[in-house]
């Protein structure tokens, strides 16, 4: 079977990915979007399940070079297994999307060490532990771009874990763009606003509604606009971006 693709001309054919958390929301979007271009992917995921089996279908309908990893990421021994699969599958890596995360709505009074090192070993260690683990691995000029959150310059209130999280990683792609520019290698964020990865993102209605009018675009965003803009990142219209936040929030 052959790929179908939908190349953009700043994103050739063939390029070697990664994505982490990509059977789901905006990573699963992200990977369809890489699939199109005519990407060869690793996705690493939790576990086996529904929304895998669900992914796979969908990558072998478009004729994708791919494979599925399930990785526990927020240890290092499963980010060694996700880059020894990356090293036997692609055999080097031009974009790492570092996607994986996790939420937590909890007033900060009832916040548990538990709960903390959750959100934080999901949304921020993973990070560090795939990034390092696949280093070698990315090629000079390549492009790491993680996923953030728009709360995370503003804060949400039940979610100073998952705004601390969030955050971490705007120092993390600063400090690291500064230390791989040498390489080429460019590091950016992409910060997203309230995306409706499930039917209204699991909300109450009338928050819903709230939000959606106090953002500028008059709607929710869609996994497809984050993708949007992290292929532009892992692409040669990129090639002088890097240590940047990107957010893609419908100007809320």
């Amino acid at each position: 079977m052959t790929a179908r693709t939908d190349t953009p001309p700043w994103l050739p054919p063939g390029r070697r990915v990664l994505v982490t958390g990509g059977t789901r929301g905006i990573g699963r979007a992200t990977v369809l979007a890489f699939a199109r271009t005519g990407a060869r992917l690793v996705v690493a995921h939790r576990g086996d399940g529904e929304s895998a089996d669900r992914l796979r279908a969908e990558l072998t309908e478009l004729g994708a070079d791919f494979t599925l990893v399930a990785a526990d990421l927020t240890g290092a021994e499963g980010a060694g297994r996700l880059a020894d699969a990356v090293r036997e599958h692609l055999g080097g890596l031009d974009v790492l999307v570092n996607n994986l995360g996790v939420d937590g709505h909890v007033p900060f009074e009832k916040l548990t060490e538990d709960e903390w090192h959750r959100v934080l070993g999901h949304n921020t260690t993973s990070a560090y532990l795939v990034t390092q683990a696949v280093l070698d691995l990315l090629a000079d000029g390549g492009s790491v771009v993680t996923i953030g959150a728009s709360v995370a310059l503003r804060g949400r209130p039940l979610g100073v874990h998952y705004s601390t999280s969030k955050a971490a990683l705007v120092g993390f792609t600063r400090a690291l763009a500064k230390e791989l520019g040498s390489r080429g290698i460019r590091v950016n964020l992409v910060a997203p606003g309230v995306t409706e990865t499930e039917p209204g993102a699991g909300l109450p209605p009338q928050l819903v509604a709230r939000l959606t009018a106090a953002t500028a675009l008059g709607r929710l965003g869609r996994p497809e606009d984050v993708a949007g803009a992290v292929l532009y990142l892992a692409g040669d219209a990129a090639t002088y971006v890097t240590g940047t936040t990107i957010e893609v929030d419908g100007g809320i």
